[in-house]
C-alpha cells in the first residue's frame, strides 16, 4: 500500500485525461488532433471542388453583350457544392449547372454565405425566370418553374447591372450559337 501511495499512476495523469501505454497521448490532445484531421480533410475536399473548370459564357441583353467567366458544375458532387462556403462572388464571374435534359430545376442556398441571383435557362439558351437576390443560408426551395437545361447563378443585382430579363439570350457551348451583333434572333 505505501508504494501507492508515494507513486504515481501511470493510467492516469489528471491534467489530460487517461492515459494507456499504447496510446501514451492525453485524450484530450488525441480529440483535438482528430477533429484537426477531419476538418483539413473536408476543407481539402471543398478546395478540389472549388477548382471546377472554367469556361466562358455570353449574356445578349438590351444592354449589350457581356462575356463572363463561369464555373462549370457538371457533376453531381459539383451540383451539390455550388458556391457554398465562398464569401464573394466577383463582377463578371458566376456558375452554371449544365443537365442533359429539359426538367424542373430546385435550388436551395444552404451554406452559401453570399447572395445570388439564379437565371433559369431553357434549352434554346432562352432566359426562362430569375430569382433575384436569394436570400443566404436558406433551405428555402428556388424553383425554376417550367422546364430548363441550366441555372446560371451569378453574385445578387448582377443580373439587374447586365439588364437580364426572361426572353434574354444565352451563349454557352450547350445552346444554339448566338447571331452576330446587328443580326435578328
Amino acid at each position: 500500500m505505501a508504494h501507492q501511495d508515494c507513486r504515481r499512476n501511470i493510467n492516469s495523469d489528471r491534467r489530460f485525461g487517461t492515459r494507456s501505454r499504447y496510446f501514451p497521448v492525453g485524450r484530450r490532445f488525441a480529440l483535438l488532433l482528430m477533429f484537426a484531421v477531419v476538418l483539413t480533410a473536408g476543407l481539402y475536399s471543398h478546395q478540389a471542388l472549388a477548382n471546377m473548370p472554367t469556361e466562358s459564357l455570353t449574356l445578349l441583353t438590351a444592354k449589350g453583350r457581356f462575356k463572363l467567366t463561369v464555373e462549370v458544375a457538371e457533376t453531381e458532387a459539383q451540383k451539390s457544392l455550388g458556391l457554398m462556403f465562398r464569401n464573394a462572388v466577383p463582377r463578371g464571374t458566376g456558375m452554371i449547372f449544365p443537365y442533359a435534359t429539359p426538367r424542373e430545376i430546385t435550388m436551395w442556398m444552404r451554406n452559401t454565405y453570399v447572395s445570388l441571383d439564379m437565371v433559369f435557362i431553357r434549352a434554346d439558351g432562352v432566359v426562362h425566370r430569375i430569382a433575384f437576390a436569394t436570400e443566404p443560408m436558406s433551405d428555402a426551395v428556388v424553383a425554376s418553374q417550367g422546364k430548363v437545361v441550366a441555372v446560371l447563378e451569378l453574385a445578387a443585382g448582377e443580373a439587374a447591372y447586365y439588364g437580364l430579363k426572361p426572353g434574354d439570350r444565352v451563349g454557352f457551348r450547350m445552346f444554339p450559337p448566338l447571331k452576330p451583333p446587328g443580326k435578328t434572333q
